[in-house]
């Protein structure tokens, strides 16, 4: 793998899709909670956003989303503030973990199952995946398997964020 970080408050978040408001209030709960990186699961949408995650008081790691538009100028502007975007999955080692994030894939249901089948294999102690805009908490085999919901709030109605502690293998959702 060739991302490495040795860190112990993750933040979680995916499809923020533009609502300005609701990234302020997730940097803002992840800068409180003292998260030491982010990582971002896809739908930023649009290169405004990008200023609103810079507030960051840490890096963040992300890959694009099904609804990202332009994503050469997105990713200009990430590498700007010192923050990586790309294709996803990506996969990585975080405190001696192997994870893996992604968007989606295709629909909800093949998602899903998709997300599932990478648990079962085995290959990532954490899967991460957005796309569906519903949180998943929960272990699958040895794997635990997250996806923060959505900050936009437009499908579910709530805006959350997920902070994981990494040596207690934990994750809590915090809604926005």
């Amino acid at each position: 793998m060739e991302l490495k970080y040795t860190v112990t408050l993750i933040g979680i978040l995916s499809d923020s899709h533009d609502a300005v408001g609701m990234i302020e209030k997730a940097v803002k709960v992840l800068n409180e909670q003292g998260v030491e990186l982010v990582l971002a699961c896809g739908d930023y949408i649009s290169p405004f956003t990008v200023a609103r995650f810079a507030k960051l008081n840490c890096k963040m790691v992300g890959v694009f989303g099904n609804n990202d538009g332009d994503k050469s100028t997105l990713k200009e502007r990430f590498d700007e503030v010192g923050f990586g975007v790309t294709e996803g999955p990506l996969a990585m080692e975080i405190s001696n973990k192997r994870v893996i994030i992604m968007h989606g894939y295709k629909n909800v249901e093949v998602t899903r199952a998709f997300v599932e089948s990478l648990a079962e294999k085995e290959i990532y102690d954490i899967v991460i995946y957005g796309h569906t805009h519903h949180v998943d908490n929960r272990k699958i085999g040895k794997a635990l398997v997250l996806n923060p919901g959505e900050v936009c709030g437009y499908l579910t109605g709530k805006s959350t964020v997920m902070v994981l502690d990494i040596e207690k293998m934990e994750a809590k959702v915090i809604e926005l």
